[in-house]
């Protein structure tokens, strides 16, 4: 059994925009797994908004505890740490996120500019929903076509997602389980099959599971 700990990172790659007393802002958030890709995402909106008055940035990543931030010309603490926090509240790791602004000629203040990169970071996280990653019990399943269906939703209620499914002349399942649900899965699937079916273990893979809402 892996003795790592499960934890939350953003699902996919998403954005949001506002406008806040006409500044523009521009979220873009990823899932990154070091500094090097957290880097590369920040340069790449600094070139695709080379024109913006800020882009303004952070990025955390499990391995290490690293954090990092910038408000790229913000006045101190308004920008890059109220980003970070909205991430470090939800204990959100592995994640970059850059909010660019286009001025829009009217100040906000240093409480309108915390609220604005906050609500910048938390808007981009909602899109793009979060996954959390843990330890998941893996396997494989052979059932008649008749089943089907019925295997489908005795799957997702025992928690199970369906990695691959291959027809032939009987379909075959691959599918993972959180903790504790191929055992429940079987049970079930015992009934349903009259004993004629059982789910094949295939070990344990710590992995990201699938989209949850931002709560």
């Amino acid at each position: 059994m892996s003795e790592e700990k499960e934890y939350l990172i953003p699902f996919e790659a998403a954005d949001s925009e506002f406008t806040e007393k006409k500044s523009r802002f521009i979220s873009h958030i990823w899932p990154v797994e070091s500094e090097e890709a957290a880097r590369a995402r920040i340069e790449e909106m600094r070139r695709k908004y080379y024109d913006a008055r800020h882009n303004c940035w952070c990025y955390l990543l499990r391995e290490g505890g690293v954090l990092r931030y910038s408000d790229d010309g913000e006045p101190q603490g308004t920008a890059g740490q109220p980003m970070l926090n909205v991430f470090q509240h939800r204990e959100i790791w592995n994640v970059c996120c850059v909010v660019t602004r286009y001025f829009g000629g009217i100040l906000l203040g240093t409480g309108g500019l915390t609220r604005a990169y906050s609500r910048g970071a938390a808007d981009a996280l909602a899109a793009s929903g979060i996954s959390r990653v843990c330890l998941w019990e893996c396997a494989a399943l052979t059932i008649p076509y008749g089943l089907y269906e019925q295997v489908k939703l005795l799957a997702a209620e025992c928690g199970g997602v369906i990695e691959d499914t291959q027809y032939g002349a009987e379909i075959v399942l691959r599918l993972r389980f959180p903790a504790g649900g191929r055992e429940a899965m079987q049970r079930r699937l015992t009934e349903l099959s009259a004993g004629r079916c059982a789910l094949e273990a295939q070990g344990e893979q710590f992995m990201p599971g699938p989209r949850e809402e931002v709560r």
